[in-house]
């Protein structure tokens, strides 16, 4: 074979394989996104959410993660954490805002869908100088998905585990990350049911630190709302103010720190003016 078809067959080659993954740019941002096909770190320029003061009724959740956050940055032991509960109660506004006040972490956001790449993904952030809040909102897996099993061999498990510079938090609607009628199940058809369920639900048991998020109380919801008025200085009277966010969270069928927002939202929209 001639050395031009030689160059030629070696060139075919070189475009039908993928080329190595780029080197993330740390210092191009505090929080990233990571995303796969291919597997790339982007940087996000601003992470949206509220400032720590602002989230009302979650007092003992949010000092427990920010100590638990100050304790990784400083190079300490830390646990990984799971924050679940009642929707709308602000556990991923928690987590953006404990790394936005607390300064040296980078923050990197996984989807759930990605779990499976995150071994890729930890071998980006292995042996680095920076510290990484690693972060999976709405985690949660179903009945055929198997996903979990990447996730606890990372946590914990496995030859390497998770590294050093690296802490996951993640937030759940579900306390052990599976649905309840799929833990019944195994109890009920299992060959050995006790040891089916203990597959199921020790994934939960990697995380060493459990925060609960509750329904909040109409003071608590009240309180959030006169806050993030007082935040964005929107001026209306104590009165009308109650009056509109009870009349709003009667059409929303409940009450959380997310119904809040929007009703804030809203009132802002109204008055014409923007928040942040």
């Amino acid at each position: 074979m001639s050395k031009k078809a030689l160059k030629r067959i070696a060139e075919a080659l070189e475009r039908i394989s993928p080329s190595a993954p780029k080197a993330p740019d740390f210092a191009a941002a505090d929080a990233f996104v990571w995303e796969t096909e291919p597997d790339a770190l982007r940087a996000v320029s601003r992470v949206s959410g509220v400032a720590l003061d602002q989230l009302v009724g979650i007092s003992r959740s949010r000092d427990t993660l920010l100590a638990n956050t100050q304790r990784f940055a400083a190079g300490l032991a830390a646990n990984n954490a799971l924050l679940w509960g009642a929707r709308g109660m602000g556990k991923s506004s928690l987590v953006k805002a404990v790394h936005t006040s607390v300064d040296g972490l980078k923050l990197v956001e996984i989807q759930r869908e990605d779990i499976p790449s995150i071994g890729r993904l930890m071998g980006h952030l292995r042996d680095r100088d920076e510290r990484f809040l690693l972060f999976c909102d709405d985690l949660s897996f179903d009945h055929d998905d198997t996903h979990y099993k990447s996730l606890k061999a990372i946590l914990d498990g496995g030859i390497e585990g998770r590294p050093e510079n690296v802490l996951f938090y993640a937030t759940s609607n579900r306390r052990h990350l599976m649905p309840r009628d799929m833990i019944d199940n195994e109890q009920q058809s299992g060959i050995n049911p006790s040891e089916a369920v203990e597959e199921k639900v020790s994934l939960s048991d990697r995380f060493g630190l459990w925060l609960g998020f509750h329904p909040c109380t109409q003071d608590e919801y009240l309180q959030m709302i006169t806050g993030y008025c007082a935040a964005f200085d929107l001026e209306i009277s104590p009165e009308a103010l109650k009056a509109e966010a009870i009349e709003w969270q009667q059409t929303r069928g409940g009450r959380s720190g997310r119904v809040a927002w929007q009703f804030v939202t809203d009132l802002a929209g109204r008055m014409g003016r923007k928040l942040g």
